[in-house]
Order: structure tokens, then sequence, then C-alpha cells
């Protein structure tokens, strides 16, 4: 008896609680609504292209339908699920809570969350932008530079060729001094390698000033990323910037000489005009022909060695191919959202928010309930309902007592004027 009457004492200390939270819990549930209405209308307009009044329109609607629901939703699940007492009907009332909680995410959180952070988010993308597009410079300069490096190859070839130029001129390897046939090929291919080489050597200017012009527009587009402003604004000339420097990645990819240098070490051996024997005799004649001959075998082993450094440089992994998107602030936060955690953390709880004060009245309507139920209907009555019901005895009885005076005239009439009836 003493553990009932504690219980019965706890459940309406609890219900008192109740009572007084339950007097300001509409206006804090609607104030929450209210609050996630606006930041979705937020979210909503910066998607919306056109400013004028129907997209004003729409918003403004969008969120009033929005706010709606979100109270009347978790109005009726917490005045609904605490009064649940079998397992079934908590359980059914439960999954309408996740895929209510489910759909407000979908159609508030995100925009909530794109007003909250969605100028950072864009900003985010337009940094990330600008470091793919630096690595793709980067990496079409490494490239270039690499390809300039083939002009000390090709200037080794070409001095091998000129100094063996100057033995055949002295008589050092055909036997026949002069500028006979053989020194007239070693000659030839000298020259295309100096021409090559003084290509290779031009390209050094363009690339360099390329390169510099590339990182300017870096600096430029580094400077919208942070710069004071409307993102969208910003945006539009982050665009054109971005289109300036995937010209100038592309420039530089076709000042690489290493394909040039490759076409030059396939022609080295292939392309050989072989000038007539000018011996005097045919000993001097089979002189030369011997000599031609391993000049020619000379001639592809160092075209293949050319062939392997130009390979070498196309073999490198090209400049990725980088395309700036613009992206809207709804876009971006989700995309970008491991980066603004804390922002989706809020814009998720001003939404969910009161599944938090759902389960808290769940659990003080259980204990209510573990209180009242041992107790009989009479002992759990307290002093002013005890009171109540004297009183509403009392005017009962009075209204009896009242009821009985009024009949009792009336039975006695009848009964005086039944006998002279009779009579």
């Amino acid at each position: 008896m003493a553990s009932d009457t504690r219980g019965l004492r706890h459940a309406r200390e609890v219900e008192g609680h109740l009572d007084w939270l339950n007097s300001f819990t509409s206006a804090a549930l609607g104030v929450l609504a209210v609050a996630s209405g606006i930041y979705t209308y937020l979210g909503v307009r910066g998607l919306l292209d056109d400013g004028g009044a129907l997209s004003l329109f729409a918003a403004v609607a969008y969120s009033m339908a929005v706010s709606t629901g979100i109270f009347v939703f978790w109005s009726f699940l917490m005045r609904l699920l605490p009064a649940m007492r079998t397992a079934a009907s908590r359980m059914w009332l439960v999954l309408s809570m996740v895929l209510g909680s489910a759909a407000i995410v979908a159609m508030s959180s995100w925009l909530n969350a794109a007003a909250l952070a969605g100028s950072a988010a864009v900003e985010q993308h337009l940094a990330q932008t600008v470091q793919e597009y630096q690595a793709s410079l980067e990496r079409a300069h490494e490239t270039a530079l690499q390809a300039q490096a083939l002009r000390l190859d090709v200037g080794r070839t070409r001095q091998g060729f000129e100094d063996l130029s100057q033995q055949e001129a002295g008589g050092q390897l055909s036997g026949l001094a002069g500028r006979g046939a053989v020194f007239r090929v070693l000659t030839q291919k000298s020259n295309e390698l100096a021409a090559l080489e003084e290509l290779i050597a031009a390209q050094e200017a363009p690339v360099a000033a390329a390169f510099a012009e590339g990182n300017a527009i870096l600096s430029r587009m580094r400077a919208l990323t942070v710069a004071a402003g409307p993102v969208t604004e910003r945006g539009v000339e982050f665009s054109e910037e971005s289109v300036r420097l995937a010209g100038i990645i592309t420039e530089m990819r076709q000042l690489s000489v290493a394909p040039l240098v490759d076409r030059a070490a396939r022609d080295l051996a292939q392309s050989v005009v072989l000038p007539t024997l000018d011996a005097g005799d045919s000993d001097g004649q089979a002189a030369q022909q011997a000599t031609i001959t391993s000049l020619l075998d000379v001639l592809a082993q160092r075209a293949a060695t050319l062939q392997s450094a130009a390979a070498s440089v196309l073999a490198l992994p090209p400049a990725a191919e980088v395309v700036y998107t613009p992206i809207s602030t709804a876009d971006a936060v989700i995309r970008y959202a491991e980066n603004f955690v804390p922002s989706w953390a809020g814009a998720i709880a001003i939404d969910l928010l009161p599944a938090v004060l759902v389960l808290i009245m769940a659990v003080a309507q259980g204990a209510i309930r573990a209180g009242r139920d041992p107790v009989e209907a009479e002992d759990a009555l307290t002093v002013g309902e005890l009171r109540a019901a004297l009183i509403a005895l009392k005017q009962v009885e009075a209204n009896e007592v009242n009821l009985a005076e009024v009949v009792k005239p009336d039975a006695a009439s009848k009964i005086r004027t039944t006998p002279r009836a009779v009579e």
C-alpha cells in the first residue's frame, strides 16, 4: 500500500510538470517550424534562377508548406505516441516517425544546410577547381620541360656526327681525306639534328611565357575564391578565367616537342640520301661504301636512343582535362558535405529536435501509467477531486429533497380528489 501511494504521488508530480510544460510546448514547436521554414525559403531562393514575383511566391509557398508540415507532424506524434499502450501501436507510430523524419530531411534539411553553408560550399568548389587546374598546369609544364630536356640528347647526337665528319675530312674513317660521299652523309644528318635542336630551343620561351601566364590566371582565380561579394557574381568571373586557363594548358600540351623528336628519330635512319661514290678507283669506292654502311648502323643506333628518350616523355601521364562546372549552393553542400558537418547537423537538428520531445513525453506518460495502474480508482482521487465529488454529492442530495417536496403535494391532491370523483 505504501509503494502504491508513493507511485501515485510520483505520477501526480509528473502530471504537474507536464501540465506546465504543455502550456508552451505548442508555441516552442511553432517557433522551430517557422525557423525551419525561413531557412528553407532561403535555400529555395538560392535554387531559383528567376527573381520575379512568381519565384518569390513559389519560395514562400514551399517554406509555408514545410513549416505547416513540421508543426502538424510533430504535434500528432507528441500527442498520440505517448498515449499508446500496446507494443504494436507504439511500433507503428515509431515507424511513422522515422519515415516522417526522412521526408522532413528530404524536403527541408538539405535546403536549410544550403542556406547555412551554401556560399561557403560554393567557395569550396571554386577552391577545389583551382587546385585541379593548378595540378593540370604543373603537369603540362613538367611534360614540356621533360620534352625540352631532349635537346641535350639531340645535341649530343649532332655533336657526334660533327666529330665523325671532321674525322672523315682528315681521312680517318674511309681512308680518303676530303669532303667526299661519307662526309656529305655525316654533314646531312648533323644539319638535320642542328635544325631540330634549334626548333627545340625556340620552344623554351613560349613554354616559360605560357606557364607564367597560367600562374597569373591561377592567382586571379584564388583571389576570386576568397573575395568579398556575392559568390554568384564571382563565379561568373571565375568561369571566364577558367576558360583562359584551359586554353593555356592546351597550348602547353601543343608546345611539347616530344612528338617532334620522336618523328625526327624515326626519320634519322630511314630518310638517308646516299650520295654517289666519288672515289677515283674501285678500292676507294669500296671503302666509302663500307664506311657508309657502318654509318647507317650508327644512325640506327642513335635514332633508337633518341626514339627511346622521346618515348619516355610521351609515356608520362598527360595533364588532366579540367572543366569548371558552375554549381548551385544546394548541390555544393551535398557534394562537400564532409566539410560542413556542423552546418548539416544544425540544419537537421532544427527539424528533428521535436523527436526528442516526443520521446520525453512517451517516457513521462509511461511513468504516470506505471504509478497509477496498481492503484484503485477510489484511491487515486486527489483532495481536490474528493472535495469536488462531495460537493457534487451534496448537490444531488439537495436536488432529491427538493424533488420529493414537489412530488408530495401533488400526490396528496390526487388522493383528495379521487373519493369525490367516486361519489
